[in-house]
């Protein structure tokens, strides 16, 4: 979302938007199996997180901006945890390579967005892995994942999980600033090999 205060969306001064703090909302996550709900992926696929083997990382974003909009309201920066969902999936796409030689098999994004909004996305920063559609909240209501109400649309708040054989083993959250999250996985990957 382009911000009236920080336009850029790659570009953004952190010290300027508030942190989200932790309200525990994602403390009953770990040791969860992740739902059997098919979720739209921008590669135009059907996807089951549950019936991927192996270690999936699946990172979460309330919503992605497009260059020239205006954002969803007025104070969208002033959220805590919603500014930031380009810088995010930009450093999970700059990071792919290191993250997937960790051993993690599949790398995906989810956001509460359809699939055709996110495929804009998708194809404008070249991202070498699919986005998840959960607009119709099944996936995020099953797990109970934490979301906000903005503008009449309830989006997943930013986080990430590290997935082994369909069950929850780490969880990131809050998320702060979003830039280094992928960074924060890829440490921990490297700490915790499969």
């Amino acid at each position: 979302m382009v911000s009236t205060n920080q336009p850029n969306l790659l570009d953004v001064d952190w010290s300027k938007i508030p942190a989200p703090q932790d309200d525990g909302a994602a403390r009953h996550l770990p040791g969860l199996a992740v739902p059997n709900v098919p979720l739209t992926a921008t590669s135009g696929a059907e996807v089951s997180l549950a019936m991927i083997p192996g270690r999936v990382v699946l990172f979460a974003y309330p919503r992605t901006g497009v260059p020239g909009q205006v954002s969803l309201v007025d104070g969208w920066d002033m959220i805590p945890g919603a500014r930031g969902c380009t810088p995010q999936t930009c450093a999970f796409r700059d990071l792919h390579q290191e993250i997937i030689a960790t051993g993690v098999s599949r790398v995906f994004g989810i956001s509460t967005q359809t699939s055709a909004y996110q495929r804009e996305a998708a194809d404008r920063l070249h991202l070498p892995f699919p986005l998840l559609s959960d607009e119709e909240l099944a996936f995020s209501n099953a797990l109970r994942l934490p979301t906000m109400v903005v503008a009449d649309m309830v989006l997943i708040k930013r986080l990430a999980l590290v997935i082994d054989e369909a069950t929850i083993t780490k969880v990131f959250y809050p998320v702060f600033p979003p830039n280094r999250n992928a960074g924060d996985v890829l440490a921990w990957l490297e700490q915790h090999p499969r």
